[in-house]
């Protein structure tokens, strides 16, 4: 017998037979057949959208990310701020930036 070519599935296809498999009106060889995947494979799909399903409601952002520090990013944006105004004034006295702006 020969052996099937290993097959990628797209995210939306997995989602889909693991919905089809939480729904619970067939059994899980019934999706597998249906779909023509492994059984096993449902079950592991099935596995995975329950442990994250939680991720979806998390508006983007991931456990690994770290947080945001705010406070040094406003203190680089008024470095930043500074450090534009002084330049723009010594380059307006130096004469190779016209005074208005």
């Amino acid at each position: 017998m020969a052996r099937r070519q290993r097959r990628n599935h797209a995210g939306d296809f997995k989602a889909r037979v693991a919905l089809a498999a939480l729904r619970s009106d067939k059994t899980l060889a019934e999706v597998a057949e249906h779909f023509e995947v492994h059984p096993h494979q449902v079950t592991e799909w099935k596995k995975q959208l329950l442990e994250r399903a939680g991720e979806v409601f998390e508006g983007g952002r991931r456990k690994d990310e770290p947080p945001v520090d705010l406070k040094a990013l406003h203190a680089k944006i008024g470095q930043l701020a500074l450090e534009n105004d002084f330049l723009e004034g010594a380059l307006t006295k130096a004469g190779l930036l016209s005074a208005k702006r």
